[in-house]
């Protein structure tokens, strides 16, 4: 059974509290401690980070396990150690290098792709998408009986960053060995293999999102989550129709965006 909000083992006779564990229970206190933990590399557990990015494309399930366990545990649904965005960041910063040697960029040329792509990629629209979900999330999806729960701010970015991760190895890893040789090319199996990935890494996105707000048992409805699934195939199928040609049209987008 999931613990409540309030921690018992800080709490007063009376099962409130006490100002100082209160302190510490707030959002304010678990953000400081997390950009704390950002500058003591030893404290982060990377082995446990690696753990959950292979899980998150062999079972992102046993990924959202341990966010309960951190809840029954830590009382937060939030990770609270930033290994995990630190790997991100560094497998993140590689394959843009890859994607702007790829594109046959220059030095200059390939820092600003990589600020971009870091700065606006994802971190702000990683900010938006977070922000946009915890709203609508606690706005529209908690039960009606658990009204002293809410989704956590952070809680809604470790998704977003959950999901980012399978869809930048999928298209800014896997998809560099396809791009010179078959995508770019006008051919029908350029588009078809390009647009097929971009299928496979925005469907993985929209699942491991699902997945992640269907995990706080107080949410309801979260299935309309997995809806966006049809506009994507509609979108996919039209895309094979005209001959349009994602990866073509973003790397075009990034060599303008560097110039």
């Amino acid at each position: 059974m999931l613990p409540t909000t309030l921690a018992n083992s800080g709490s007063q006779g009376n099962g409130v509290l006490s100002p100082r564990d209160a302190a510490r229970h707030t959002a304010g206190a678990k953000r400081y401690k997390y950009l704390r933990r950002l500058f003591h590399f030893r404290q982060m557990d990377f082995e446990f980070a690696l753990w959950q990015m292979l899980y998150l494309f062999t079972s992102p399930q046993r990924v959202y396990r341990n966010f309960h366990y951190r809840k029954q545990t830590k009382d937060q649904w939030a990770r609270d150690d930033p290994a995990f965005l630190v790997l991100l960041s560094i497998w993140l910063c590689v394959s843009t290098v890859g994607f702007g040697f790829v594109l046959d960029m220059g030095f200059f040329e390939t820092i600003k792709l990589l600020l971009w792509v870091v700065f606006i990629d994802c971190v702000g629209v990683g900010l938006l998408i977070a922000t946009l979900m915890w709203f609508i999330s606690n706005k529209y999806l908690v039960k009606q009986q658990n009204r002293d729960y809410d989704v956590e701010w952070g809680y809604a970015f470790d998704v977003h960053l959950n999901a980012f991760y399978p869809l930048l190895v999928i298209l800014h890893f896997i998809q560099l060995f396809f791009i010179n040789y078959v995508i770019i090319s006008d051919s029908v199996i350029g588009y078809f293999v390009g647009n097929t990935l971009w299928l496979i890494a925005i469907g993985y996105y929209i699942y491991v999102t699902f997945l992640g707000y269907s995990a706080l048992p107080f949410l309801k409805n979260t299935a309309i989550l997995l809806y966006p699934f049809a506009l994507l195939i509609m979108l996919y199928l039209i895309s094979l129709a005209c001959g349009w040609n994602f990866t073509k049209m973003l790397c075009s987008f990034y060599k303008y965006r560097v110039k």
